[in-house]
């Protein structure tokens, strides 16, 4: 079973001051009914990369966050489709049609939630590099407004935070202007903003550089700072969870066991598609 850090003080307040967020609760989003009046699930959609994404039995335990995710919603009334994919940029998941894919089933009362940054940093690569002040934000300006077309909405979350510490011990940012140019856009545009980055880093600050290890998917052959184990993709989706509920996207009665043990065992890798 994950054991969860203690957080010394109360542990939404602390997330709802890193995250700059007013400790309130707004409206769940709305679903259509079926001509029977009974009430339609929304769904969430994830477009992000490979540390939100599905991992298959060639992959584990190797575990993205959106795998996760689903153990802190109310089923009944928010299901997740998980459309992360490894090593997608916001341009690259655009130009690739997997924007497209998901735009042809979301649906008014649908979230759509936007976390990229690790790839679009890769300035070698023009297939997926974007500059954060001009086409990172011109691509996550495309995902507002195709969601927003279809009466969805989107959500921003700042890029989960890889493991790197200086000698000194202190958990360092890798995203560069990444995280501050999706903080302005959703400000300018009036998204609302899950800052897993800023959360995180903290998070693995409070665990320490040994610790931390255990949430990462350090195996006998590979010690791999970005992506998750199951500990670690069960902490980063309570974040989300957490974030969702805090900046109003979501209701108290949309989400559960925020404050619950999740066991490791949950995590299940399907075979690949």
């Amino acid at each position: 079973m994950t054991s969860r850090p203690a957080h010394g003080v109360n542990r939404r307040r602390a997330v709802a001051a890193l995250a700059g967020v007013p400790l309130a609760v707004a409206a769940a989003p709305a679903a259509a009914g079926h001509a029977r009046g009974e009430r339609r699930a929304s769904t969430l959609f994830i477009a992000g990369d490979s540390t939100a994404a599905q991992k298959y039995a060639d992959a584990a335990p190797e575990t993205g966050w959106g795998m996760a995710l689903p153990f802190f919603l109310d089923g009944r009334r928010l299901t997740v489709a998980n459309h992360a994919m490894n090593g997608r940029s916001s341009k690259s998941f655009v130009d690739e049609g997997r924007l497209a894919v998901i735009l042809e089933s979301i649906r008014p009362g649908d979230l759509l939630l936007v976390q990229f940054a690790h790839n679009d940093e890769k300035s070698a690569d023009p297939a997926r590099y974007t500059e954060p002040w001009s086409t990172y934000q011109e691509y996550l300006t495309r995902y507002v407004e195709e969601a927003r077309s279809r009466g969805a909405r989107p959500v921003f979350a700042t890029a989960v935070e890889r493991r790197k510490f200086d000698a000194d011990g202190t958990a360092l940012p890798t995203h560069g202007d990444y995280p501050a140019a999706m903080r302005a856009l959703a400000d300018a545009e009036d998204v609302p903003l899950l800052d897993v980055q800023a959360l995180s880093l903290a998070l693995w600050q409070r665990l320490g550089a040994e610790k931390s290890k255990a949430y990462f998917n350090w195996t006998a052959t590979e010690q791999d700072n970005t992506h998750f184990n199951p500990p670690g993709a069960i902490a980063v989706a309570r974040l989300v969870a957490d974030g969702l509920l805090y900046r109003g996207v979501l209701a108290p009665r949309d989400v559960r066991r925020l404050d619950d043990a999740i066991p490791d065992s949950w995590i299940t890798w399907p075979k690949g598609p």
